[in-house]
């Protein structure tokens, strides 16, 4: 309640003379045996909340440089981080670095259909890209929705605009989660530009079980990812 009801909406209630600077840093995702009530995926709840940014990284860079512009926002801002990820190493600038709030970033370039992802299944996307490559001749794109609030529509229709079909990765259930956002995006902004219905790839809409083989069982990995994009250009 404190961050939806007063945190989010304070700025405007307040008509500006009131602000509330916070960082909230929130672990989730399904990560090794944690049960139901500790693999909660909770971007999409937080990202419909209007006043509150929500971001999302997907590597060590993105995680230094959005906290860091975190701390120097106005703004309430949701840093959803997905607890398989945090052993994750990479590179992060040695000089002083600020990541965009908003935006998107392509994780890899394509021709002939987007990857969009957050968080871990921009990893998901990435393999499955280069296996499609690999074995299928097929060139994907690979987009990285690292802001979930606001979404960058721009980003999503210029790639789809290059590629013309789109799947969607997320490892949230589908019902009201990123993928059916992006969905109704595309269905606005490039309607046209689409030859074929996108497609989302997402968690069973099911509690996420505590046993290893369900848990696995329950959310995409990217053999499904491969499968998806195969059956989307009729492969």
């Amino acid at each position: 309640d404190q961050i939806a009801n007063t945190a989010a909406k304070v700025r405007y209630m307040s008509g500006g003379q009131l602000q509330a600077p916070v960082v909230i840093r929130s672990p989730g995702g399904v990560a090794h045996q944690l049960g139901a009530q500790h693999s909660a995926r909770m971007e999409k709840v937080f990202m419909g909340i209007a006043g509150l940014r929500v971001v999302t990284p997907s590597n060590p860079r993105q995680a230094y440089g959005l906290l860091k512009s975190a701390v120097r926002c106005n703004d309430p801002v949701f840093i959803n981080e997905h607890e398989y990820m945090y052993n994750l190493r990479g590179e992060v600038p040695d000089e002083e670095y600020f990541h965009p709030l908003e935006g998107s970033e392509v994780a890899r370039e394509g021709r002939d259909v987007t990857l969009f992802g957050y968080n871990i299944s921009v990893h998901w996307c990435l393999k499955a890209a280069e296996r499609l490559a690999a074995e299928h001749g097929i060139d994907c794109e690979v987009v990285d929705l690292y802001a979930l609030s606001p979404l960058d529509r721009e980003g999503i229709a210029r790639s789809v605009a290059k590629t013309h079909r789109a799947v969607i990765v997320e490892e949230a259930e589908a019902p009201c989660g990123v993928g059916a956002e992006v969905m109704a995006i595309l269905n606005e902004e490039c309607f046209y530009e689409l030859d074929a219905p996108p497609v989302r790839v997402s968690a069973r809409n099911v509690p996420i079980p505590y046993n290893r083989t369900l848990e696995r069982a329950a959310i995409p990995d990217p053999d499904e990812v491969v499968a998806a994009v195969l059956r989307l250009l009729g492969r």
